[in-house]
């Protein structure tokens, strides 16, 4: 592998600097030339992170540690950004060897594409957090097939294509616990939209639909009304055109609801920012909502909920080392050690196993800034 990568590299040297010459002796030249470079440059780029990471999995190796991957759900969301450093440093701890690959895209698509990558580097272990329940599914075979343990953290995959899923907290709580805070904020009655992050998101899914069989099955909450679920692609500027539009199409919207960090900070700074009656909850990274959180005019967002991302990311480095060394089959009923975090045990739901961290944690202007100080 490493000789190939040599290779690759000193061959678009080569081309590098054949075109430049050529680029000097006539004008016309120039553009192609540059474009080339250009190029060659950029596959050399890619050639210089396949061998760093090959080099990380070799290192992990040859000192008799194990190397293990995460593959988070897109580049510059700043929720996998803390999972990934809660992941890496369980690992480390353990005396492993962490790669976090972070895809270009929240699709799945890109992830296939990272994991295809990691397959070929060997590494032990692939912990996912899932863009799309089963288009991964073939890739995640394939891993496996290799002898490379799977799991799945935040979003999960159809239960058959990974070992286990570390959960964030119940799905039922979770959705639970946002149905009882659209009703609490809208005074009991009223128009709500949610604003989702992808329309493949597993998580996502599971919450939103535990909000409407809650809904359904208490008359508690016979006078909301559900107008819209509408998706920001877990993209900034989606979800902030999503919410106008949400602004738009409903004038007696009460509430909107966004179970995805990205769209809760995108859609508070648009109500906060138009000076819209309508607030915004879900789930928030404190440090991303300090500045929309009271529960005043001036703010949009009253309150909202979340988890300790950096515990979560702990909790599923340490099971990735678990099923890498045999501590952990996966299985409903097994128990292990999360390094200092304690004792876990593997639960089944709904005939999939799954490892739950805890219930999520209610975000208050009061406390908001304190987190957000300890780097959430």
């Amino acid at each position: 592998m490493k000789k190939k990568l040599l290779s690759v590299v000193l061959a678009a040297a080569m081309v590098a600097s054949v075109l430049a010459g050529c680029g000097s002796s006539a004008a016309e030249t120039a553009a192609p030339a540059a474009a080339d470079t250009q190029e060659a440059a950029a596959d050399t780029a890619a050639a210089d992170t396949a061998a760093a990471d090959t080099a990380a999995a070799d290192a992990g190796a040859s000192s008799g540690g194990m190397t293990c991957a995460l593959v988070t759900k897109s580049a510059g969301n700043a929720f996998m950004e803390l999972l990934g450093s809660g992941f890496k440093d369980a690992v480390e701890a353990s005396g492993g060897t962490a790669i976090i690959k972070d895809p270009a895209s929240a699709t799945a698509d890109a992830q296939i594409s990272e994991i295809s990558s990691l397959i070929s580097q060997g590494v032990d272990s692939i912990l996912v957090a899932a863009n799309d329940e089963n288009a991964l599914k073939a890739v995640l075979k394939e891993a496996t097939d290799a002898g490379i343990k799977v799991l799945t953290v935040d979003s999960d995959v159809s239960a058959d294509s990974r070992a286990v899923f570390i959960n964030q907290a119940s799905t039922e709580l979770i959705g639970q616990t946002l149905l009882d805070a659209v009703y609490d904020i809208a005074g009991g009655e009223g128009q709500y939209a949610i604003l989702s992050a992808t329309s493949q998101a597993t998580n996502q899914n599971a919450w939103i639909e535990a909000m409407k069989n809650a809904a359904a099955a208490d008359s508690k909450y016979s006078k909301l009304e559900l107008v819209e679920v509408a998706y920001g692609d877990d993209e900034p500027q989606k979800s902030t055109d999503q919410t106008q539009a949400l602004l738009e199409k409903y004038p007696d919207l009460k509430v909107i609801c966004a179970p995805t960090t990205v769209g809760i900070a995108a859609g508070a700074k648009v109500l906060q920012d138009s000076k819209s009656k309508v607030k915004m909850t879900g789930l928030g990274l404190p440090s991303e909502m300090q500045e929309y959180m009271g529960d005043d005019d001036a703010h949009s967002c009253p309150y909202m909920f979340l988890w300790n991302m950096i515990d979560l990311g702990n909790l599923a480095g340490y099971t990735s080392v678990a099923l890498v060394n045999g501590d952990l089959t996966g299985k409903a009923g097994d128990k292990y050690t999360a390094g200092s975090m304690g004792d876990f045990e593997v639960v089944d739901v709904n005939g999939a196993t799954q490892v739950i961290l805890g219930n999520p944690f209610k975000f208050t202007p009061e406390n908001v800034k304190e987190w957000a100080d300890k780097g959430m």
